[in-house]
């Protein structure tokens, strides 16, 4: 597989390579060529701006919860028609999931991809020590070398001048260009990291930002330290897709929009037709559904409208009581409690599933990767069965009865109520495909049951 590909790293989180990833994307984009965004680690924003800058889906790639094959087979099959594959770390560049192991790293990824790796540097209050900085980076680790550096937050040219003269004398990498403090372009945040594209990436932005990144760096220069030999991606030909067999709805709005596109992808390849549907605008489910699939997002945000929409509510508690298999992480788990109390002490009824209540924090209340193992014999996990995926909340939760069923062993959190699991773990489904195949068997299995039966009762 011989394509140009780039991984952009940082020294540290918030040095901006959401801001340079996006914009190198969308530079490249302009010049008519096909580009494949993939980010490093498990973050769900970022992969919105990487699809708003190549009209293209982005990929998650990670090394901690997915194997290398995995991995390579993302790879592969993403970016197998495109002209050049721009890859976002996370945090630093040798950040993951424990020091000094490279595991879950954007180090990691690169030499697993073979990548050219262009470090991202907050030159704000540097110099000649900007040298020093990059000179670390790039003799760290044995046979891992950097190819590039851009310097963000540079106050003028002759500031550039001073970091380029101390990284051109003293360091291997090059420096291919700058970029000068500028807050329009940056990006704006909220509590669980930046805002999704669609709400912070206009058209008329985007087309800024590729102008400026365009007029700053050498992206000529990019795309040639880019373009390394062949490596082994595992190319494999399309899986199979077996025909459909369940309708699962798939609650995509303001307040659920954080799904990882691999996930979406294997639940079609094993038979599922996915259905939109928004908790907070539909009066009730699409009809003829066979299962729910809740995903994370900014239930805590629009707690008013969820709790107002009580039709809906009705028609998901409903749904549930049927023994219609449905499953709920993060956001969507939320949803399901008896209750959101936000920041201010306001309590917002939900939909009631699970009897306790999710109490919103001022400080992040869990964030890390977690593997979860099954406790249960008949669960989509089979028993002592592991998967792999993260945390990241400022919600905590009220105590769960001891009458709920538990489906992880501690210290996971997952929980059962009839065919309804529900945890505040992001599990990435090909960490372990075998819970997708489940879900969507236990799906068709409940269309067998009840062909043609109602959901829209409201």
């Amino acid at each position: 597989m011989n394509i140009p590909r780039i991984v952009i790293a940082g020294t540290h989180s918030g040095v901006g390579k959401t801001t340079v990833s996006t914009g190198i994307m969308a530079a490249f984009h302009r010049r008519g060529l096909r580009v494949q965004g993939f980010k490093v680690g498990p973050d769900f924003i970022d992969p919105t701006f990487h699809q708003a800058a190549t009209n293209r889906p982005g990929h998650n790639l990670d090394g901690w919860m997915l194997s290398r094959e995995t991995n390579l087979e993302i790879f592969g099959r993403a970016a197998g028609d495109a002209d050049v594959a721009v890859i976002e770390g996370v945090m630093g560049l040798f950040d993951g999931r424990s020091s000094p192991s490279l595991s879950g790293t954007t180090a990691e990824m690169a030499i697993w991809l073979d990548a050219a790796v262009a470090l991202v540097l907050d030159a704000a209050a540097m110099a000649g020590s900007a040298a020093a900085v990059v000179h670390g980076f790039d003799t760290l680790i044995p046979d891992f070398r950097l190819s590039a550096v851009i310097c963000n937050k540079v106050a003028s040219a002759k500031h550039y001048g001073y970091l380029r003269d101390a990284m051109v004398a003293r360091c291997s990498p090059s420096p291919i260009g700058y970029l000068p403090r500028d807050t329009k372009f940056s990006m704006p945040e909220r509590h669980l990291g930046l805002h999704p594209a669609q709400e912070a990436l206009t058209a008329e932005r985007l087309d800024l930002l590729a102008r400026w990144i365009e007029s700053h760096l050498d992206l000529d220069r990019l795309l040639e330290l880019g373009s390394r030999p062949n490596f082994a991606a595992l190319c494999l030909p399309d899986l199979t897709r077996k025909p459909a067999r369940a309708r699962i709805g798939i609650a995509r709005d303001a307040a659920f929009c954080f799904y990882y596109h691999d996930n979406l992808g294997l639940l079609r390849t094993l038979g599922a037709e996915l259905i939109g549907f928004s908790p907070i605008a539909d009066r009730t489910l699409p009809p003829d559904l066979d299962g729910l699939y809740l995903g994370g997002g900014y239930p805590e945000l629009h707690a008013e409208a969820l709790s107002a929409n009580e039709s809906m509510r009705a028609a998901i508690v409903d749904f549930a009581a049927e023994g219609a298999p449905v499953y709920a992480e993060c956001g969507g788990f939320m949803y399901l409690m008896h209750a959101i109390v936000d920041s201010e002490g306001r309590n917002w009824p939900m939909a009631g599933v699970f009897p306790t209540s999710a109490r919103m924090q001022k400080q992040l209340a869990k964030l890390g990767y977690i593997e979860v193992e099954s406790c249960e014999a008949e669960a989509w996990l089979g028993p002592d069965e592991n998967a792999r995926g993260h945390e990241f909340r400022y919600s905590t939760m009220d105590p769960m009865p001891e009458t709920i069923g538990r489906v992880y062993r501690d210290p996971a959190e997952g929980y059962r109520v009839l065919s309804v699991v529900g945890s505040y773990v992001h599990l990435h489904f090909l960490s372990n495909p075998k819970f997708a195949e489940r879900f969507v068997h236990d799906c068709a299995q409940h269309r067998a049951v009840n062909p043609g039966r109602p959901v829209n009762r409201k």
